[in-house]
């Protein structure tokens, strides 16, 4: 029921700090952790969560559990591993109410669901205890396992919760109604936004936003060749040179016509080193607006004209631009059951356009058998793009967001309040006005991809603003406080 998870990340705070633009923010980290470093001793902290792999919690984790080890605070992380698929379907509904979405209909039966596997959880986690341990509890799924733990055992109990909405509705007044029968044990709750703390938890609530890894297999910078020998060797590019990286133990997989997946190469090279290309990378997921940006973009192509000027540079740029939809292998990620029929629903969306559009379009999955080959396929997808998209319906903070915008990419979000967070529209990003509306992501998309220096400046800021507030360094640092002071009550 629980792993122990050993996290896969081997740098430390020296490898950060021989690079000049991150030694400041190391060296305040390391500051500050000596200042708190007697309230950690004697004590562990146990990051739980419902998956090592697949979404933002499993990313955020490896290197914050390594960097908080090295400054002092002894840290470790459980995984809630369970076999019960009705387990996870329930959570994921819980997941979407929170969100707004959904049927609201929770009763005695879902309850009764949710707590035997929480207690199963919260006895195998019980073992790993000590006096005055730390337990900090990611997301419903693992919730109430925390709450029973704080209520049996000496150990401060933090609740992290990586999802909400800026509004009440039906639906979120149901998850919420069911979830705070576990809110009261907790000492303290961390959330992504001021308007995603339910009443239940307003007295004893911070905001700690998510942050990237900046040397992390997704976010380093990748030279020429390093690049090309990604795309090679995840068969997204037919390489014409030998090259001298290794083969990948799974390359990436592309839709077709014909209902199948092959390497991305087929029928042709998709041309991610010659054309302009706007990617979306994220879960299959309905609310992260897979079909309506699908939508948006065939919106774009077919309000070119049939004849093209070669001269009008704009026209042909628009012409030439195509659209990469990519998302984890659904097989593999165990706590998101809905992916594959998400993603069946946006194969199915992309069938229905004509021919001539298809091949505009890739819907790329990327293998989930090596973290690390993941994570740079996602990394020179990017570095590919012209425009990264995020055209989320709901989102609790879009790391996806963060992603690009460290990339110095043009970065597209919505005005869901996680993306809120961090595109200032027009400054840093755009925020598309109606992400289910086909013409407003047309519209932006047209005018970004019309506007070369736009593009350019807007990236600039992002990486600016990513390095300013969404870094790991002050991510740490706001747990180091949370912590001490949740200890110290």
């Amino acid at each position: 029921m629980v792993r122990l998870i050993e996290p896969q990340h081997h740098l430390g705070l020296d490898d950060y700090e021989v690079f000049t633009h991150l030694s400041t923010a190391v060296r305040d980290l390391q500051r500050e952790a000596r200042t708190l470093g007697p309230l950690f001793e004697g004590r562990r902290v146990w990051m739980v969560n419902s998956t090592a792999h697949g979404g933002g919690v499993a990313e955020l984790l490896p290197p914050m559990v390594t960097l908080m080890s090295e400054l002092g605070l002894d840290t470790r992380w459980l995984v809630l591993d369970t076999d019960d698929d009705e387990f996870f379907r329930l959570t994921k509904r819980l997941h979407n109410l929170v969100q707004g979405q959904g049927d609201p209909t929770l009763g005695d039966a879902e309850r009764e669901l949710y707590e035997k596997v929480n207690r199963q959880t919260a006895d195998e986690i019980a073992e790993y205890l000590s006096p005055g341990d730390v337990l900090v509890i990611h997301d419903p799924q693992p919730m109430a396992a925390g709450a029973f733990l704080r209520q049996t055992h000496d150990v401060v109990a933090i609740w992290r919760c990586h999802i909400g909405l800026d509004e009440q509705t039906p639906e979120t007044e149901a998850a919420w109604q069911f979830l705070c029968t576990y809110a009261e044990p907790y000492d303290h709750a961390v959330f992504s936004a001021p308007e995603y703390i339910p009443d239940c938890l307003s007295r004893k609530s911070t905001i700690i936003h998510p942050a990237i890894d900046p040397l992390s297999h997704k976010n380093r910078e990748l030279d020429v060749h390093k690049l090309v020998g990604i795309l090679s060797a995840a068969e997204l590019v037919e390489p014409t040179h030998p090259t001298p990286g290794a083969e990948f133990s799974a390359p990436a997989r592309r839709f077709q016509r014909d209902g199948t997946w092959e390497p991305a190469t087929q029928p042709e090279d998709f041309g991610l080193l010659f054309r302009p290309i706007v990617t979306q990378i994220s879960r299959w997921d309905r609310l992260k607006g897979y079909v309506p940006l699908l939508n948006g973009f065939a919106e774009l192509k077919a309000g070119l004209p049939g004849d093209l000027d070669d001269d009008d540079l704009p026209q042909r740029i628009l012409d030439l631009t195509r659209l990469v939809l990519a998302g984890p292998d659904p097989d593999s990620i165990q706590d998101d059951p809905e992916a594959q029929e998400v993603l069946g629903e946006i194969c199915d969306a992309y069938l229905k356009l004509p021919a001539e559009l298809q091949d505009d379009i890739a819907i790329i999955s990327i293998p989930m058998a090596s973290p690390k080959e993941n994570a740079l396929i996602v990394n020179a997808l990017h570095r590919c793009s012209d425009i990264v998209v995020q055209n989320s319906l709901r989102e609790g903070f879009g790391l996806t967001a963060t992603e690009a915008m460290w990339k110095r990419l043009a970065t597209v979000g919505t005005r869901a309040a996680g993306l809120r967070q961090q595109i200032r529209d027009g400054l840093n990003g755009y925020l598309i006005r109606d992400p289910e509306a086909p013409g407003d992501v047309a519209d932006v998309l047209r005018m970004l991809l019309g506007d070369q220096k736009r593009r350019e400046a807007l990236g600039h800021s992002a990486q600016q603003r990513v390095h300013n507030d969404f870094l790991i360094f002050t991510q740490i640092r706001r747990w180091l406080e949370l912590i001490a002071d949740t200890v110290n009550d």
